[in-house]
């Protein structure tokens, strides 16, 4: 029987220690709820125009709106309209190893969009978000390669989503103090 310590609640006691930690020090999780993105309460309605809906960009958008307090609508019924272009994928090398392969990608995931009033008037003028990752190659695995390319394209998308919500938020909130502003 091992033997039994005079402390038994030691780890519960410095669990709860480092979770109050990390409460004290403002930590949060980014992008949910209501610590995410606040958007006035006249942004927080839109509708999602996309020449595809059903793609991954569009659902990404739509999550990650959604998460945010968005709420999807109708066009006729939305306060604003949120026009989004099609995703643009690109693989560069940036270097190269001994044997003249690619030792190093650059990655890059670009989208336009634009904010209109359901009126039709341009609110936000296009905007083209961007994400630029880089990653290692090993030419030897190329299945392995062609796999977390395909992960990291789906880490960017949410991260070009992330992108929109946020610049949409500055310029709704920079719209709102210039209204406050006498």
């Amino acid at each position: 029987m091992p033997p039994s310590t005079p402390w038994p609640s030691l780890r519960l006691l410095t669990l709860l220690a480092l979770a109050a930690l990390l409460g004290a020090c403002g930590f949060q999780l980014r992008g949910t709820g209501l610590t995410g993105t606040m958007l006035p309460e006249d942004f927080r309605s839109m509708s999602l125009v996309t020449g595809n809906p059903n793609s991954e960009l569009s659902r990404e958008i739509t999550t990650r709106f959604a998460a945010n307090g968005i709420a999807w609508a109708e066009r006729d019924d939305a306060n604003y309209v949120l026009r989004v272009g099609p995703e643009r994928f690109t693989q560069h090398n940036l270097s190269l190893n001994s044997e003249a392969r690619a030792a190093e990608f650059e990655l890059t995931l670009q989208a336009e969009f634009t904010l209109s009033d359901t009126a039709g008037r341009l609110v936000m003028d296009q905007t083209d978000a961007t994400i630029v990752k880089q990653m290692e190659n090993d030419p030897r695995n190329v299945v392995g390669k062609s796999e977390e390319i395909s992960l990291l394209r789906e880490e960017m998308r949410g991260e070009l989503a992330e992108q929109m919500l946020r610049r949409i938020g500055f310029f709704a909130a920079s719209e709102q103090r210039a209204q406050d502003t006498p």
